[in-house]
């Protein structure tokens, strides 16, 4: 990148960021989050000839993507600083049942809509699968700007994702092994990718278990040191679960968690730390984050496959909305409580996509399948986390109750 690359970049990040601070004061006086308005300025000017200008030079939207990943990786550390595990335990049981109930629905309804268009089974099973997961790095800051992580909504929908991403990694796993097949090549990837997962979880553990042990020892002397250990453990488990394909998500969180004891521990400079981390998230990298995916959205595939796009998206959505609602007759849930849980855990575009496009690129679905799959991810994006934060204005205080 040049000279002149970088100041056109760095132009293009102020313009951003004025049309959000601009629209985001607009929202706010409706008591909608000002975070969102980066999501809808994103969708704005992916119709203009700016979207031409990013996307007319690879520089700009490799970096893009990079800070916009960097966003995922910032805001997910900042909620798991604020996870208390003892009081997730306590809700185990319910999240248990409500990942099970708000996944095997939207499988269902998936599969069965590829079936009724004519498709095999191989493919309307993994079509199903991909209406399963959360994409909880788009609904959870909405959570938190509504102060909501520790009050039970928070911790179902956190929750009900992280195991989510469970489904994601096997999702993955079985495509990649199946292309491979499909290709005549053999990855046998399935025994290092269950490998790769249970090293991630004894490190986290031992880090956990032994992280404030050791800082009673080497204990940061400044603001800054602690700040540099933060980023050492947020990037290393990022990446660690990039690597053994969990995912950065799970890779963030699990780095929140784990420096949490350690940010208490620290009091002042802890606290300090943590509103930093914070003020960082949703003052530059959240808002990167939220205008790439809504930049990226791909709308225009309603237009082109309106029917099994449609199709697709309620196959998603009333299913899970039916599974979290399930737990209202189960005495574990209250309905509006239900409702807003599962409007929350149906935001997606994350690992549905990522399948969709190694399906296509290996001609498993043709394009006409490919389009539906990405605009139905893309509808949910936009809509859920403002029909989401509508739901909590109008009833946020019948669902925000604590643990």
């Amino acid at each position: 990148m040049n000279e002149v690359e970088l100041g056109e970049l760095l132009l293009s990040l102020s313009f951003i960021f004025v049309l959000t601070y601009t629209f985001g004061y607009l929202l706010a006086r409706f008591r909608i989050p000002s975070i969102l308005a980066a999501l809808f300025v994103g969708m704005a000017l992916s119709y203009t000839p700016f979207s031409a200008f990013v996307h007319s030079i690879a520089a700009f939207e490799s970096t893009f993507s990079f800070l916009a990943d960097l966003g995922v990786l910032f805001l997910l550390f900042y909620i798991g600083l604020q996870i208390e595990l003892g009081e997730m335990k306590k809700s185990s049981s319910d999240i248990i049942w409500l990942t099970v109930l708000n996944t095997i629905f939207p499988f269902l309804f998936g599969a069965a809509a590829m079936l009724l268009y004519g498709y095999g089974w191989a493919i309307a099973l993994v079509i199903g699968m991909t209406r399963m997961p959360t994409a909880e790095a788009v609904i959870v800051p909405i959570l938190d700007e509504f102060k909501m992580i520790k009050t039970r909504v928070g911790t179902y929908i956190i929750g009900a994702g992280v195991l989510d991403d469970i489904i994601e990694v096997v999702l993955v796993g079985i495509v990649s092994v199946w292309i491979g097949v499909k290709s005549g090549q053999s990855h046998g990837g399935v025994i290092g990718l269950l490998a790769g997962i249970f090293v991630f979880m004894l490190i986290s553990w031992a880090f956990y278990r032994w992280i404030p042990q050791m800082m009673e020892k080497w204990e940061p002397e400044n603001l800054s040191g602690l700040m540099l250990l933060s980023l050492v453990i947020l990037f290393g488990f990022g990446g660690f679960g990039e690597y053994v394909e969990l995912g950065m998500v799970v890779g963030a969180i699990t780095a929140g968690v784990i420096m949490r004891p350690l940010f208490e521990h620290e009091e002042q400079k802890g606290e300090l730390l943590t509103k930093t981390t914070q003020t960082l998230s949703y003052g530059f990298f959240g808002v990167l984050f939220f205008f790439w995916v809504g930049f990226n959205a791909d709308m225009e595939g309603f237009l082109q496959e309106p029917l099994l796009a449609i199709v697709l998206y309620l196959a998603g959505t009333v299913g899970k909305l039916l599974g979290v609602l399930l737990m209202v007759p189960m005495k574990k849930m209250a309905l509006k409580e239900a409702v807003v849980v599962g409007v929350g855990l149906d935001a997606r575009l994350t690992t549905e996509i990522i399948v969709a496009q190694l399906l296509y690129s290996a001609a498993i679905i043709d394009q006409k399948l490919f389009t539906a799959l990405v605009a139905a991810s893309s509808f949910t994006a936009i809509t859920v986390p403002l029909l989401f934060s509508l739901l909590i204005r109008f009833w946020g205080r019948e669902v925000c109750r604590a643990e």
